[in-house]
């Protein structure tokens, strides 16, 4: 099987990675890729949102995964269904319960799917009004696409306001600003739990907790996230199937009923509270960091089951899971998420302890020298039969990673 995969971060390092493991698989190619997948794989120099060149490439491919989300959003899926190209993931349709936030709230309402409470708007003095009738904290999210950063928790209304401004009037995300939801900020603990599915079956992944702050101890702004680690001792058995027998399944079957049938990941984020789990969001695809964290502990093939999604088969297969703890920490480059330089030599990758990944999300290389190319650099992910095994494994080998102003969060899986 020759498999293309589409993006350029750690998360399409870890899927090519996963892939290669395969004995079905006889070549993987990613497009574009990084420094860390031209080790392993073919990078092919056609970006994400390139369908056409995407699909010229991919017709010698047996199977294309797609990683990130505007692809999803804007159509991929549908543009290589048409060129009768093999493709996993969501349609458009589908995908906007990622792309759209006020779709995805209305769905959960529509087919009792538990939530926060809230309301969406698209006129700003209406949310403004909305805002000031209401207890704080409150969250503010932007309705579309906004790299994980356009969700705002206001501890206090004038902070509500001024990100409402932001989004609505400032338009700091764009387009994703035209409508926001205003919600409840849900106190408990965070989760993230995927699943694969082929619009019928729906397999769970092991949960996964991830970190979205980019200091300890969750300070500073929102991020694309800062580590993760997996499975977090505080989910039970019995809350996962409760969430795939509330959530997860009621989505896809939602989404089937609305004409929008879904075939690929599904990653719905979860708070844990007193008075049972809610739905934070939902997103179309594997998750970033999430999914560093996951894959290593995936005993199944995967493209196995990447097949079966595609070819609605998933029943067929067993889905199987180690039983070891996952931990995966994100170096930054300095000032990320804000502005950042790069072109720094990278140190240190060839010392990592074996079985230790550093899954590349923004490097590339000049004479055979380790550069940085991105605000998140890397992800360094080790295992361990504890997750205190896993956690201390994983800063061992952060630590003989240098470059400079290399920056990452020392709580990741502290608390687990």
């Amino acid at each position: 099987m020759r498999v293309l995969v589409i993006g350029s971060g750690a998360r399409e390092h870890a899927i090519a990675w996963k892939l290669k493991q395969s004995p079905r698989v006889t070549e993987v190619s990613v497009a574009p890729g990084n420094g860390g997948t031209a080790q392993i794989a073919e990078n092919l120099d056609i970006k994400p949102m390139d369908f056409e060149a995407l699909a010229v490439a991919s017709h010698h491919m047996d199977l294309v995964v797609v990683g990130p989300e505007e692809p999803l959003a804007k159509g991929i899926v549908d543009y290589f269904d048409q060129q009768r190209i093999p493709i996993v993931g969501p349609s458009r349709a589908a995908a906007e319960i990622e792309s759209s936030k006020v779709f995805s709230k209305a769905l959960m309402e529509k087919y009792g799917i538990p939530n926060a409470l809230g309301c969406s708007f698209s006129s700003y003095d209406q949310a403004r009004a909305y805002i000031e009738g209401q207890d704080t904290p409150l969250v503010v999210k932007a309705d579309g696409l906004a790299a994980g950063k356009g969700v705002i928790v206001a501890q206090s209304t004038k902070e509500a306001l001024g990100a409402l401004y932001r989004i609505m009037v400032e338009r700091a995300f764009g387009p994703a600003g035209e409508r926001v939801i205003v919600e409840e900020c849900l106190e408990g603990q965070e989760v993230s739990l995927m699943a694969f599915t082929d619009g019928i079956t729906v397999a769970p992944m092991l949960p996964v907790c991830d970190y979205k702050r980019v200091h300890d101890y969750d300070q500073g702004p929102n991020t694309g996230g800062m580590g993760s680690y997996c499975p977090p001792s505080f989910l039970t058995a019995e809350t996962i199937e409760e969430a795939q027998k509330r959530v997860l399944e009621p989505a896809v079957e939602a989404l089937a009923a609305e004409g929008r049938p879904y075939q690929g990941v599904l990653y719905a984020g979860l708070m844990i509270t007193p008075k049972g789990l809610k739905v934070l969001e939902f997103n179309a695809r594997f998750g970033d960091p999430e999914t560093q964290a996951v894959l290593p502990l995936l005993e199944t093939d995967l493209a196995q089951i990447l097949w079966a999604i595609y070819s609605q088969t998933l029943a067929q297969v067993k889905v199987r899971w180690s039983n070891d703890s996952s931990v995966g920490v994100v170096l930054a480059s300095q000032g990320y998420p804000g502005p950042y330089a790069t072109g720094f030599p990278i140190s240190g990758l060839g010392t990592l302890d074996e079985g230790v990944q550093a899954f590349h999300a923004g490097t590339g290389q000049a004479s055979g020298i380790w550069l940085t190319s991105g605000g998140r650099v890397l992800t360094v992910v080790a295992q361990g039969d504890t997750m205190a095994e896993a956690r201390e494994k994983a800063y061992r080998n952060v630590d003989r990673v240098h470059f400079q102003g290399a920056h990452y969060r020392k709580d990741i899986a502290a608390l687990s």
